[in-house]
């Protein structure tokens, strides 16, 4: 059997509506993962190009922004008859504005969604885990942010090298429990978040120039990483940050 198959498993992927989650759904999926979505918006397309690869899908409405949500969300895919074996953590919002005028109410809304949530939807699935006895893969969706600072998304910053922290805290805790909790960086990628970066040419220009792979990356590009640190392949792999960027940080 190959180390990288994931026949047999549940994968649970928040935003997997467009995108980079999309494009994890699908990988996951083509590597024998039947697939839980989890976000706010109609995931159709996903859920039909799982189907088209083989494999289920469920669809969990949620507003992961919303406290208390994440008890709910993994009740939800329990009795949906999902096992809790592979956790994709990749919703997120981003808000731009320059750090002296940046409102409070963005603050918390970035926090919220892509910390916050986060810490407790790897809680509720760790103690699904656990408590069903099945080992566990989380895979966090980190970010350049992550190890650098960026412009004008004071928020989005914070909630990212939060997330690299708190990725390699629960690591810690959870590596003698069976579960992995690993991090992909992603490089800068085409998807809706970074439609306004792509659009001013000064800045498009300038991250072109810093990426050695000499594009964007586009949502499948990450797909790769998801599989390996969500299968077998991955066993001894704890609190890693993996970046996927084209080169970005070796510049």
């Amino acid at each position: 059997m190959s180390p990288f198959d994931l026949s047999g498993r549940w994968a649970i992927v928040t935003g997997a509506n467009t995108g980079i989650g999309q494009a994890i759904a699908l990988g996951l999926a083509k590597a024998g993962a039947d697939i839980v979505g989890v976000g706010r918006s109609a995931m159709t397309d996903t859920e039909a190009e799982v189907k088209a690869a083989g494999r289920r899908f469920v669809t969990v409405k949620a507003d992961l922004s919303i406290s208390g949500s994440a008890a709910t969300v993994l009740s939800q895919v329990l009795t949906a008859g999902a096992t809790p074996d592979i956790l994709v953590n990749n919703a997120g919002i981003i808000r731009r504005a320059d750090s002296l005028d940046f409102t409070e109410e963005d603050w918390d809304a970035v926090l919220d969604t892509n910390l916050k949530s986060v810490f407790f939807l790897c809680q509720a699935f760790a103690k699904a885990a656990i408590a069903a006895d099945r080992p566990g893969k989380i895979i966090n969706i980190a970010s350049m942010l992550s190890f650098q600072g960026g412009i004008r998304v004071p928020s989005y910053t914070a909630a990212k090298s939060g997330l690299a922290g708190v990725t390699k805290l629960l690591a810690n805790e959870w590596a003698a429990r069976g579960i992995n909790v690993n991090a992909i960086a992603p490089g800068y990628v085409e998807t809706n978040n970074t439609t306004a970066l792509r659009a001013d040419t000064e800045r498009n220009a300038d991250i072109l120039k810093r990426i050695p792979a000499g594009r964007w990356a586009r949502p499948e590009d990450i797909a790769g990483a998801a599989i390996f640190l969500a299968s077998p392949a991955s066993d001894y792999v704890h609190g890693a940050i993996l970046p996927v960027d084209g080169g970005w940080l070796a510049r």
